[in-house]
């Protein structure tokens, strides 16, 4: 569950549409707060201080957001960033109810025993592939894990893979990602640089077996929805 308690102060935006990058240029990352079918609340912040509370937060962590007018209760649903710098631009946030189930994103990590650092597989020389870096979830805010893992030490040789079923979630944690999705599958080297090779670098979902699904993040729709929304939110400033 997510222990650390995340609070962020942000000021009122007046500054909209293109007279955004003047804010940018000053060190301030403009946000915009949705609210259940409200009007949505613009509002800015430090970059520093807003890029630290995402890097912290990621998309899965409860944030106590303190605006001038109120104090939201938020997971961020979005955060955009400037390709060539990678410099966070903007944030979306969607404002919840402490004791409703809300929707949100969480990293997968793997767990190996307390004596190693790599599976059973990777110690013998072959080549473990995680294809899913987080799976989309339904708890209280304050329930959402920070992170759900897979046992590694399952992942022993060639076609071992684990899927979302296998992930240790908590009981009170609903998953609303395909349980039968591939998460880590172990490849022989030889096979993947093969793959790799035909793929002129990269292998595809198709040319590794159990990796129909690598290319698809736990975003999927979801974020693709919430980045729609965010880049209609940025043309309308």
């Amino acid at each position: 569950m997510s222990q650390d308690s995340i609070t962020l102060t942000v000021d009122a935006r007046i500054v909209t549409g293109k007279a955004v990058k003047h804010l940018r240029k000053d060190g301030i990352v403009p946000a915009v707060i949705h609210d259940h079918g409200k009007d949505s609340v613009l509002v800015q912040g430090e970059y520093l201080e807003l890029f630290r509370v995402y890097k912290h937060a990621g998309k899965h962590h409860p944030i106590e957001l303190k605006t001038p007018a109120h104090t939201y209760t938020v997971l961020i649903k979005d955060a955009e960033f400037e390709p060539r710098k990678n410099q966070l631009t903007h944030l979306v946030f969607n404002a919840v109810n402490k004791n409703q189930k809300v929707e949100a994103e969480v990293p997968i990590h793997a767990r190996y025993n307390e004596d190693n650092e790599s599976s059973p597989a990777e110690r013998s020389g072959l080549i473990v592939l995680q294809q899913l870096e987080a799976i989309q979830v339904k708890a209280v805010p304050a329930g959402i894990p920070d992170a759900v893992f897979y046992d590694a030490e399952k992942l022993a040789e060639v076609g071992d893979h684990v899927t979302v079923a296998d992930l240790i979630v908590p009981a009170d944690v609903e998953v609303l990602t395909e349980a039968e999705h591939a998460v880590a599958t172990v490849f022989e080297p030889s096979a993947l640089a093969a793959a790799n090779d035909a793929a002129g670098g990269t292998a595809t979902d198709e040319e590794t077996e159990g990796d129909a699904t690598a290319g698809e993040s736990a975003e999927g729709v979801e974020a693709e929805k919430a980045a729609e929304k965010s880049q209609e939110e940025a043309k309308s400033e």
